[in-house]
C-alpha cells in the first residue's frame, strides 16, 4: 500500500485494503456506514461488505439510485434517516463508495451528522480518483444551481484502487478524462505533453498507462488543494471549464449529460477565450486532444442566453461579475474578471460549431 504524504492521506491500493484504511485513520468503532449507488453496489457491494466483515467491523449498505438528480435534500434525508435508525456514533465512520455523486453526497452527511462523523472517499470513477474525493468539497444541488448548498470536510481517508475503473462504461470513462486533461491544462505542463503521447492508449484504457497517470493526476489537484485548502485563491483554478459545464447542467437538467461532457464543451469556450485575451496562446494544441472527448450534439443546442443566466448565479460571481478561469499558456492557469459578454458569447459558438 502506497499513501501520499499530503493532507488526505491517500491509499493507490486494492479494496479489500479498506479496513486497514479506516484502521489507519484512526477508528476504533466496529459498525460502518456505506454509501453507495446501485450500479456499484450490483458490482462490487458484495465484496467492500465482505472485506469489512472479514475484520470485524459490521457494514451497513445504504443503496441509492445513480445519477445528478440524487445530489438532492431528499436523499440527504434518506442518509440522515436510515444512519439515526442504525445509531450511529461520532465514531462511526462513513464510507462514500462511488463516483463524485454519491462522494459528494455522502461526504455532506457525514460533515452533519453528529456534527461531523469520519469520512472516507473510495471513488470507482475516473472524475472520482482524480477529482472530485480529493480536497473535501461535500454538497447537495439547487435547483438555483449546482453544488449551491455544502461544506468543506476533509476526508480521514482516500482509497483510490485503479482497477475499478475497468468496469466503467465508456461514456464515463471519456468524461473522465476531461478531469484529467484539464489538470495537465492548468498545472502541470509534463502532464499534458504526456497526455498527448499517450493519448491513444489513455483513450483505449491500457492498464499501464492508467496506473501511472491516475496518480500524476490526482497529485495536481492534492497539490493545489494543499496551498488553497478552502478556495480563497490558488483552487480556483481547478474550475477550468467549470463556468460554462455548471450552467449547461442547470440549463440542460442534471443529468442530460455528464460532468465531463459538459466540463469538455466549458473548456473549448475557456479555450477559445483564451486564445483571444492571450496572444499567442497555442489553444489548438490544447484543443486537439479536448476534443476527443465526445460530446452528445444535441448540447450544441443550448442557448447562450440561458447559459449566461445561470452563470451569473454561480458560487464563484463576485461583485456581480462572472469570473472564468483561462489559460496563458499550457500548464499556467489564472482567473479572468469582467470579460465583455460578446466575447463570452463568441466563446460558446465556436464551442456549439465545434459539438454540431
Amino acid at each position: 500500500m502506497h499513501t501520499t504524504t499530503t493532507p488526505i492521506p491517500i491509499s493507490f491500493a486494492p479494496l479489500d485494503t479498506l479496513p486497514a484504511v479506516i484502521r489507519s485513520g484512526g477508528v476504533e468503532a466496529d459498525r460502518c456506514l456505506v454509501v453507495t449507488d446501485e450500479h456499484v453496489a450490483a458490482l462490487y457491494g458484495d465484496a467492500v461488505c465482505n472485506s469489512l466483515a472479514l475484520k470485524k467491523f459490521e457494514p451497513h449498505l445504504i443503496v441509492l439510485p445513480p445519477g445528478e438528480a440524487t445530489k438532492s435534500q431528499d436523499r440527504l434525508a434518506e442518509i440522515y434517516n436510515r444512519a439515526l435508525a442504525w445509531g450511529i456514533e461520532r465514531g462511526t465512520p462513513l464510507v462514500a463508495f462511488g463516483g463524485g455523486v454519491v462522494g459528494d453526497l455522502a461526504g455532506f452527511a457525514a460533515a452533519t451528522l453528529l456534527r461531523g462523523i469520519p469520512l472516507f472517499q473510495v471513488p470507482t470513477t475516473l472524475v472520482a480518483q482524480v477529482d472530485s474525493s480529493i480536497g473535501g468539497k461535500t454538497g447537495i444541488n439547487h435547483t438555483t444551481g449546482k453544488n449551491l448548498i455544502g461544506a468543506f470536510y476533509r476526508p480521514t481517508g482516500i482509497l483510490t484502487d485503479p482497477g475499478l475503473l475497468k468496469s466503467l462504461p465508456t461514456r464515463e470513462w471519456t468524461s473522465g478524462l476531461a478531469e484529467v486533461i484539464k489538470h495537465g491544462l492548468i498545472a502541470d505542463d509534463a502532464l499534458f505533453t504526456e497526455l498527448e503521447t499517450q493519448a491513444d492508449a489513455l483513450f483505449d484504457r491500457n492498464e499501464s498507462v492508467v496506473e501511472r497517470i491516475v496518480p500524476r493526476a490526482a497529485a495536481v489537484k492534492v497539490r493545489i488543494v494543499r496551498e488553497d485548502e478552502f478556495e480563497t485563491g490558488l483552487r480556483t483554478i481547478l474550475n477550468f471549464g467549470h463556468t460554462f459545464a455548471h450552467a449547461i447542467e442547470k440549463v440542460a437538467g442534471y443529468g442530460e449529460y455528464t460532468h465531463g461532457e459538459a466540463v469538455a464543451a466549458g473548456m473549448r469556450a475557456a479555450l477559445h477565450l483564451s486564445e483571444h485575451t492571450a496572444p499567442g496562446f497555442d489553444a489548438e494544441r490544447a484543443d486537439r486532444i479536448v476534443r476527443r472527448i465526445p460530446v452528445p450534439p444535441g448540447l450544441a443546442s443550448l442557448s447562450i442566453a440561458d447559459l449566461m443566466d445561470a452563470m451569473n448565479l454561480d458560487k464563484k460571481v463576485r461583485r456581480g461579475s462572472v469570473r472564468l478561469v483561462l489559460l496563458d499558456r499550457i500548464g499556467h492557469a489564472y482567473v479572468a474578471s469582467d470579460i465583455p459578454s460578446s466575447l463570452v458569447k463568441k466563446a460558446w459558438a465556436f464551442a456549439q460549431e465545434a459539438i454540431g
